[in-house]
């Protein structure tokens, strides 16, 4: 998972780290700490929690893995107009 993806989707989403953390189903004591560390590139997330980011930001699970910053923003793009998202 690239860190910054996280952050960038969830500044979008105008989620604070305990908003998207409590929301993804984590533990609300230690929601904010998690994904402040999975936003650092201190502990990676597994891929059932990326999944869950993902429905939450609306963004594909392939943003958070895909190497290219500008084949990202286009998968975010293609992802909108297959699901109507504005």
């Amino acid at each position: 998972m690239i860190p910054k993806r996280l952050k960038t989707a969830r500044a979008r989403a105008e989620l604070t780290q305990e908003e998207l953390g409590i929301l993804a189903r984590i533990d609300q004591e230690s929601a904010k700490i998690r994904v402040c560390q999975y936003e650092s590139g201190t502990h990676r997330p597994n891929f059932e929690t990326i999944c869950r980011f993902s429905k939450i930001l609306k963004v594909p699970e392939n943003y958070f893995y895909t190497l290219n910053d500008e084949f990202a923003e286009e998968l975010i793009l293609i992802y909108n107009e297959k699901y109507n998202i504005l």
